[in-house]
């Protein structure tokens, strides 16, 4: 096929994590489709010159955020489209939806979670109640946009959970989560030099300007790790000197790092401690002993699908079905959509899982 004639989609990211996931599900469209990326971005009357302003740079619209996204995708060769206004698109395929653009209203757009969603606090209420701009909210107001056709989520947990909240069931497709759906077989210690130790996960609370009781929660994270070693692994939007200075307050010995891939550091240590950080799963599926805010058994029936790392490929296929425009009202349609590259067993399941 000439490559003027292919489909156009777009694909926006966010933080680091958001940009992985999009452009792992469009390397199995890049062959059909003329594939262009886009940071996340605003262009509300209020949003969009706070923006460009660089108010917004503690968010995934600017910063730290936008800076490691472009240099991955530019890392990775892939077409940039900053604003997505370069072209005209057949498809958008984001992984937030608590802003949604104004210059890609009424295009397909496909939904891909990226992560663990934020606890449904008093805030939550308030945005849902008074119909306020769901992004006051954070995370927790992931999907009530609905202004996606199609939703892709990690687990039969998180449809339930979705669905709870009142995303329409057959908007929300189980293909499981890109770089959380085969933790046995990646998630490897070995470049990692340290054992026999307490992992403790940070988060980016106040940089984001959530609550945080931090002293309260190093404290627990001290009891907790009885005597044994302490690594601490900083969120990437955390401020280092500032976060380094409370942690060696209470754990004087205690090693900080502020960069680094956390999956080894997981892989080798005795024990997990999280706050609201997707990365418990990763611990929970490797059996690791694990602390969170969130409920321990209510993580357990949100853990993402261990598909063997097909579900990249199980959003691409929920991709294209909605770029063809398929009939997005019957579900069993999806059953001859997938078309998972990596094993059978990887697709009987996604067929088992629309229905």
């Amino acid at each position: 096929m000439d490559v003027t004639e292919r489909k156009r989609i777009l694909f926006l990211g966010g933080a680091l994590n958001q940009t992985k996931i999009a452009h792992a599900v469009s390397r199995y469209l890049e062959d059909d489709y003329e594939t262009w990326f886009s940071p996340f971005y605003a262009d509300s009357l209020v949003l969009g010159p706070a923006q460009r302003a660089r108010l917004l740079d503690w968010t995934a619209l600017g910063g730290r955020f936008r800076e490691m996204s472009l240099d991955f995708l530019a890392d990775a060769g892939a077409r940039v489209d900053d604003g997505g206004c370069r072209n005209t698109y057949d498809l958008v395929v984001t992984t937030s939806d608590l802003i949604v653009q104004k210059n890609l209203a009424g295009l397909p757009k496909v939904l891909l979670q990226e992560g663990m969603t934020d606890p449904e606090n008093a805030m939550y209420h308030v945005v849902t109640k008074l119909r306020l701009p769901r992004y006051l909210a954070s995370t927790s107001t992931n999907g009530l946009s609905h202004s996606y056709d199609l939703f892709c989520v990690a687990s039969e947990g998180y449809k339930e959970h979705f669905m709870a909240k009142g995303v329409p069931g057959e908007k929300l497709v189980v293909t499981g989560l890109p770089h959380w759906d085969d933790f046995a077989r990646t998630v490897d210690g070995s470049g990692f030099p340290h054992s026999g130790y307490v992992l403790v996960a940070t988060s980016d609370a106040r940089e984001t300007l959530k609550l945080e009781y931090r002293k309260r929660f190093l404290r627990r994270a001290v009891r907790i790790a009885a005597g044994r070693p302490m690594i601490f692994k900083l969120h990437p939007n955390e401020q280092v000197e500032r976060a380094t200075r409370e942690i060696h307050q209470v754990a004087p010995d205690a090693l900080v790092l502020s960069d680094g891939d956390i999956n080894p550091m997981i892989a080798n240590c005795d024990e997990l401690i999280t706050q609201y950080s997707t990365v418990v799963y990763t611990g929970m599926a490797l059996g690791k002993k694990c602390h969170s805010y969130f409920d321990m058994d209510e993580l357990e029936r949100l853990l993402p699908m261990q598909n063997s790392g097909t579900s990249a490929a199980r959003m691409a296929e929920v991709c294209r079905h909605v770029v063809e425009r398929r009939d997005l009202l019957d579900r069993r349609a999806l059953v001859d959509v997938c078309a998972c590259r990596d094993c059978d067993a990887g697709a009987n399941e996604l067929h088992a899982a629309t229905g």
